[in-house]
């Protein structure tokens, strides 16, 4: 019986069979990084025309602007030279579905296992401004180049388009 790690493995053979982008530089030729939901529907590349090579992409639950995705956001820009930051929420995100409470209770049930009073899953009840907070945490962080440009948009998972939100 066939497993996902086989079917990798298998697309992964195929995929190198045919590889062609062993010699782009390491900086993304965009100088940008995007910052997305991890969600299945949500496929950053496709959906932004991102070549390889050309913008570092970033994911997580959410695509909140996270301790996580700050570090990589720093990384990008002191040692790769990334100038803008792209955020990217978008509709029917699991984010709108529950609270940190529910979450720690899910955990214990399920798990046995008490959340440290405090952890924030970070999930939110209002889409737009989700991406205004992310917005403000990655142009307020002293680790994040003064001037970087950050922009935030919505994905319709609905349409595949995707809106600015200001």
């Amino acid at each position: 019986m066939s497993t996902v790690h086989d079917e990798f493995l298998a697309a992964n053979a195929e995929f190198a069979s045919k590889f062609e982008d062993g010699s782009l530089p390491l900086p993304p030729a965009r100088h940008a990084l995007v910052l997305a939901c991890m969600d299945a529907r949500l496929h950053v590349e496709k959906v932004l025309g991102i070549k390889n090579g050309a913008c570092h992409c970033v994911r997580n639950a959410g695509g909140r602007a996270s301790d996580d995705a700050l570090r990589s956001i720093v990384i990008s820009q002191r040692l790769l030279g990334t100038k803008e930051v792209h955020i990217v929420h978008h509709t029917d995100c699991g984010m709108l579905t529950f609270t940190n409470e529910q979450l720690a209770a899910k955990i214990k049930t399920d798990l046995g296992v008490d959340v440290p009073p405090g952890r924030d899953f970070l999930p939110f009840p209002d889409l737009d401004q989700s991406v205004r907070d992310d917005i403000a945490t990655v142009k307020g962080s002293p680790l994040v180049a003064p001037g970087t440009q950050v922009f935030g948009y919505v994905y319709e998972v609905e349409t595949g388009r995707i809106r600015e939100v200001k």
